[in-house]
């Protein structure tokens, strides 16, 4: 794990920056850009239903921790017992298997606390990771998807089992989205959306209205950072055009200003899109971006 160096308020970057997305691709975004401290946000998905997170809710209720943990996880830069503990995973036989402590460790916060929230900001001091991370919403909900035929699936894993592309994707029930990640797009100088899985990780959030109507407003630069590999499941069946078209249709036309990608996109740029041609790969996994090049990436997009 690489180790941003030490910054002094006179070297912490000013400009403000907004991630929102799933767990792995958010999370890399985040632990690129971990030298802005507190001036980068990271708005997370909440609505995943499998895994240790699906057993969790199916039991306990609540919001979807898992990608929450997975952000935190890549922000830790000094190892210690307590981030040991955050990070393991239970091994064996029973109801423990399979678990994340990381996941039962906010759980347990959570319902010790007033607000989702408030377990996070404890876990984030414990850690001591700087970057803001923000539940898109504190209430629980679950993704849903109505296809062309009129069949409507429920939760995350239902969706990523498609055959087909969805014609339509809402949140069940609509909740509202949380205060703070409103206060942070209106702040920014810079929003980015991806990478990660695009039905799954970015696009729920924007289907919060509030934040949907935050983006379409917002006088910061909207950065879509794409995947280095095709997804499985109905989003690999997508163009990146289409992905920009969804994006753009639930904030209400607002356009995407730039978009980074590892490969031209002729489409994109003949409707006249700032597409900036990046390889990002890391070097020893082809799908995993490189953080140094990542973040040399985005802040290109701010100068």
């Amino acid at each position: 794990m690489s180790v941003s160096p030490a910054l002094s308020s006179s070297t912490l970057p000013s400009k403000k920056i907004v991630a929102i997305g799933g767990g792995h691709g958010l999370g890399r975004v985040l632990a690129s850009l971990s030298h802005y401290e507190e001036n980068i946000t990271g708005i997370v998905t909440t609505t995943d239903n499998g895994g240790s997170t699906g057993r969790i809710r199916d039991c306990q209720g609540g919001i979807a921790w898992g990608d929450t943990r997975n952000c935190i996880n890549q922000l830790i830069t000094e190892p210690s017992i307590s981030s040991m503990m955050f990070e393991y995973r239970f091994k064996g036989e029973g109801e423990l298997d399979g678990h994340n402590l990381g996941n039962l460790m906010l759980t347990a916060l959570d319902n010790l606390s007033v607000r989702p929230l408030d377990a996070i900001n404890l876990i984030r001091n414990i850690l001591n990771v700087k970057a803001q991370i923000l539940p898109m919403s504190e209430y629980p909900s679950d993704l849903a998807a109505m296809l062309p035929s009129g069949k409507v699936v429920c939760g995350e894993t239902s969706v990523d089992e498609l055959d087909d592309i969805p014609a339509q994707l809402y949140l069940e029930p609509q909740v509202p989205a949380i205060t703070e990640a409103i206060t942070a797009i209106e702040h920014a100088d810079l929003v980015i959306l991806g990478p990660g899985s695009f039905f799954t990780s970015i696009l729920p959030p924007l289907l919060l209205r509030k934040i949907a109507f935050a983006l379409s407003k917002t006088s910061a630069k909207l950065v879509f950072i794409s995947n280095l590999a095709q997804e499985e499941g109905p989003a690999g069946q997508l163009s990146m055009s289409q992905m920009i078209e969804w994006c753009e249709r639930k904030l209400k036309s607002r356009k995407i200003d730039i978009i980074i990608s590892p490969t031209e996109q002729p489409e994109l740029k003949a409707s006249g899109y700032q597409v900036n041609v990046v390889e990002l790969a890391s070097r020893n996994q082809a799908w995993r971006h490189n953080r140094e090049k990542l973040s040399a990436a985005i802040e290109a997009c701010i100068e």
